[in-house]
């Protein structure tokens, strides 16, 4: 049934290129939105708190800080209305699901940047 499954994902899902990215980099995911019959162009900005999950159920989150209010977005990989994503900046984090980024203010926000 696994097998059938992952034909399925391979055959018909459309698959996008986009960057390697991880938790810690930030990143701007620019999608489309439609509004009655008119379609525009969003982005969102934001540091990768997770990726999460293979294939056609890929998903990642983003955290931006909107005022003082944080604002977190789910995005799945797969979504058709996703055009592309850019990375800003590489960031040197020691986990992978960055959850505790959540409680800290300021400074201590900060995520070491990687130049490469």
């Amino acid at each position: 049934m696994e097998s059938l499954l992952k034909f399925v994902e391979d055959e018909f899902v459309a698959k996008k290129e986009f960057p390697q990215f991880s938790a810690g980099d930030t990143v701007t995911v620019y999608y489309e939105i439609k509004e009655g019959e008119k379609t525009r162009t969003q982005f969102f900005k934001g540091v990768v708190i997770q990726r999460r999950g293979s294939g056609s159920t890929e998903t990642f989150t983003i955290r931006k800080m909107s005022g003082t209010v944080g604002v977190e977005r789910i995005f799945p990989v797969n979504m058709p209305a996703l055009q592309k994503i850019e990375v800003n900046k590489k960031g040197k984090v020691r986990r992978s699901r960055i959850f505790y980024f959540r409680g800290l203010t300021g400074k201590k926000a900060r995520i070491k940047e990687v130049r490469s």
